[in-house]
């Protein structure tokens, strides 16, 4: 594939400033390296948007995209240098809405088990919906890869942990602004928006509230809209150990909070061997996110075989095989010090309150992520402190009434019902396919009607 003008200028640009920088005590955000790994035009964008239906939701494609590929100093939860990178989908041509100063999409990606996921790769599905929805429709997306991911020098994920998360999508951003103004061509001056999905919607509160309450003086956020995020940790944690309440999926997010949590908090447990069945216990730490696909860690007897990745979470006379011993939930459900509870509490969101609107978007009947006690409960928190002029919207997908009003809403709401109608299996997909187009939507709709009224 051809390189522009632009993305050879802009590697050239990067490469200066990698041996501008040094080593060692880099400042956050301090740009390494700037890689281009591909570019899509217009017409292309199009032909992919029309074969998978999306184009009724994003529309037709305004720009052609170039994406990057931002290597930057960020910081780990103790405060220690590390590396990590992010994609940046930059929008070109010549259009008014490709070029010179564009609006900036801060985007935060859903839970990746994969090691290597990189949201500079356009073969990513995840990328090119991000694509379709923002950056061909002239935004300029910055999407850390994360601490853990993509080359990182960091050997594990700090997966929700709110404060380390936020640091690293600042980061990011820093660094993406620095390649961009180097390079010229379309400029990161616009507003600033944050959003994200899944583990990438706490993620973007984390990141909207670490913004203001830390860098306004350095960023502006025009306005957030974290999508089908779990906002409300403890009672997500009270309701799957006391209640047994389990999510979809959670053998597998598990394991990332565990060691997330050990590794930033040191107090979960003295051993492994403490929290998980012995089946698991010597090689779970460095298990997720991995190179190896979740079947073939299945098949090597590294994670219970549970198509449903919910039913083996506890060990229990039905399930011996299961993930966490029954003594250790029983101590997160009656020690108040149990360091897992504490860790979910302190990673909860509820609580603070924003200067700038805030939209979240989920589907009432998420299996993964519950709306009841994250995204409902989150817009109670907050509105019970906003004033009436800047309430926190709250879209579901499944609730008519929360929709804009008119043409669209109805489009969109008739739209997702008629998705959940085709799907083979709307409970495996509803979480990751059926509801994150739909959502991301009524966002990008969200941050024009912002952008528009000059808020």
């Amino acid at each position: 594939m051809m390189l522009s003008r632009s993305l050879t200028a802009l590697a050239v640009a990067a490469s200066l400033l990698l041996s501008a920088c040094g080593g060692g005590d880099a400042p956050r955000g301090a740009l390494l390296q700037s890689t281009p790994t591909g570019s899509l035009s217009a017409a292309q964008i199009d032909a992919a948007t029309q074969s998978s239906g999306l184009q009724a939701l994003s529309g037709a494609a305004q720009c052609a995209v170039s994406a990057l590929q931002v290597r930057y100093v960020t910081r780990d939860p103790h405060g220690d240098e590390a590396e990590a990178s992010a994609g940046v989908l930059v929008p070109t041509g010549t259009a008014a809405a490709c070029t010179g100063s564009r609006p900036v999409v801060l985007y935060a990606h859903g839970t990746s088990f994969d090691r290597n996921k990189n949201m500079a790769n356009l073969g990513d599905p995840e990328v090119q919906l991000v694509l379709a929805m923002f950056a061909a429709q002239g935004y300029i997306v910055v999407a850390p890869n994360y601490l853990g991911y993509a080359g990182s020098s960091l050997s594990w994920h700090p997966y929700l942990n709110a404060e380390a998360q936020a640091v690293d999508m600042i980061d990011g951003l820093r660094a993406a602004r620095r390649a961009l103004q180097a390079a010229g061509g379309a400029q990161p001056t616009g507003p600033l928006f944050v959003t994200g999905y899944s583990q990438g919607g706490h993620v973007a509160m984390a990141t909207h509230r670490a913004l203001q309450r830390d860098h306004a003086g350095e960023f502006t956020v025009a306005a957030s809209g974290p999508m089908a995020g779990p906002y409300n940790l403890a009672e997500f944690g009270r309701r799957i150990n006391e209640d047994q309440v389990i999510n979809a999926g959670a053998v597998l997010f598990t394991p990332l909070l565990l060691t997330s949590y050990q590794r930033s908090y040191g107090d979960l447990y003295t051993s492994p061997a403490q929290a998980y069945n012995a089946l698991y216990a010597a090689t779970i730490e460095s298990l997720l996110p991995s190179t190896s696909s979740i079947d073939t860690l299945v098949m090597q007897g590294r994670l219970p075989n549970d198509p449903t990745f919910t039913a083996k979470l506890f060990q229990n006379d039905t399930h011996p095989d299961g993930l966490i011993l029954d003594s250790y939930r029983q101590d997160y459900v009656n020690n108040a010090n149990n360091g897992f509870r504490r860790a979910m509490a302190r990673n909860t969101l509820l609580g603070w309150t924003p200067t700038r609107p805030v939209a979240m978007c989920t589907g009432s009947q998420d299996p993964v992520v519950p709306a009841s006690i994250n995204q409902f409960a989150m817009r109670d928190d907050l509105n019970s402190r906003l004033p009436a002029s800047l309430q926190a919207i709250s879209f579901d997908l499944e609730d008519r009434d929360t929709l804009p009003a008119g043409s669209v809403g109805d489009a969109l709401y008739a739209g997702f019902q008629n998705a959940k109608t085709q799907s083979n299996n709307v409970a495996a997909e509803y979480h990751g396919t059926l509801v994150p187009p739909f959502c991301m939507a009524l966002i990008r709709g969200f941050f024009q009607q912002v952008q528009m009224a000059g808020l």
